[in-house]
């Protein structure tokens, strides 16, 4: 895992995001999802500055193993002088090892440690369900959003600080994109992550990703959509009625049209999972998403 030397801000990795999501709802279902309620907890992976480094961090390794629902086995953790925050080997087992950049052996540090191993520790994770995505940007990314997703990952949007001219991150996304997920989460599970939070930074950057999980909500078809986008979507509409799904509506649209007039169908993602969804275009009803069960009012 790298640690972020000029903190980048907004939502580029936004679409990785969502299809990460997606990938994680297809391989383990909404029921294996929902196994991972509630989040790890601060007093679970707590590390004061008198802690022991190696015991320490032993114990908040084993604390993200079991939340993670891996195998119970024997954690190694090892420091040493590293360009990244921390690595771990992937292996068949039973033992895992990680190592961690010699940065958090320093106390002031330590307190990021249960960051730093819950990406590493989501990774063998991830090895282990057989899910990756090509390239290492986006298999980095994500790895960030299973962890947060999963319930670690508020310790990475946590370890994000600013203090005067320095700044400290850690994980491949931005501090908006950590809240983005971590917003998605406290949506789907009912949970506020907020009172765990110790940097006023991290609590920032989760209103911001919370406004932008909203926004997904607020979309046509979906009956929550505001004034202007329900007007445009009737537009839209209108004009698909009229020529057929084809060609309409624009590229940046939420939603697209498909079939014949007819028996025009709309089709969008869904705010939960962003498996698309495909309902008839018939005014007020309701849909389920077949992928994360998640039931929306929509205005078609």
């Amino acid at each position: 895992m790298g640690i972020g030397s000029e903190v980048e801000h907004g939502f580029p990795h936004l679409a990785t995001v969502r299809a990460a999501l997606t990938a994680l709802y297809r391989r383990i279902g909404e029921d294996g999802v929902r196994s991972y309620a509630p989040s790890v907890f601060p007093v679970d992976v707590a590390f004061s500055e008198q802690d022991d480094p190696h015991l320490g961090a032993q114990y908040v390794a084993r604390a993200l193993v079991a939340h993670l629902r891996l195998p119970d086995a024997r954690v190694i953790v090892n420091y040493r002088e590293m360009e990244h925050a921390a690595g771990v080997e992937l292996t068949a087992g039973p033992e895992y090892f990680i190592e961690l950049n010699e940065r958090f052996r320093h106390p002031a540090h330590r307190k990021d440690i249960g960051a730093a191993l819950a990406h590493e520790i989501t990774h063998v994770l991830l090895h282990r369900l057989d899910l990756s995505f090509p390239g290492t940007p986006d298999n980095e990314i994500l790895t960030d959003t299973v962890t947060t997703y999963l319930g670690a990952g508020w310790l990475l949007l946590d370890a994000y600080r600013q203090d005067g001219a320095s700044s400290q991150k850690l994980g491949y996304l931005t501090p908006e994109e950590f809240g983005y997920v971590l917003a998605k989460r406290a949506l789907a599970f009912g949970e506020d992550p907020s009172p765990w939070f110790t940097s006023a930074e991290a609590y920032t950057a989760y209103t911001k990703g919370m406004a932008q999980a909203r926004r997904d909500e607020q979309q046509p078809p979906l009956a929550a959509a505001g004034r202007l986008a329900r007007h445009r979507y009737a537009k839209d509409r209108r004009q698909a009625l009229e020529r057929g799904g084809s060609g309409v509506p624009g590229p940046l649209a939420p939603y697209a049209f498909e079939g014949e007039p007819e028996a025009l169908r709309v089709s969008f993602p869904c705010p939960a999972c962003h498996q698309r969804i495909r309902v008839p275009v018939r005014g007020a009803l309701r849909a389920r998403c077949a992928l994360c069960r998640t039931v929306h009012d929509c205005d078609s």
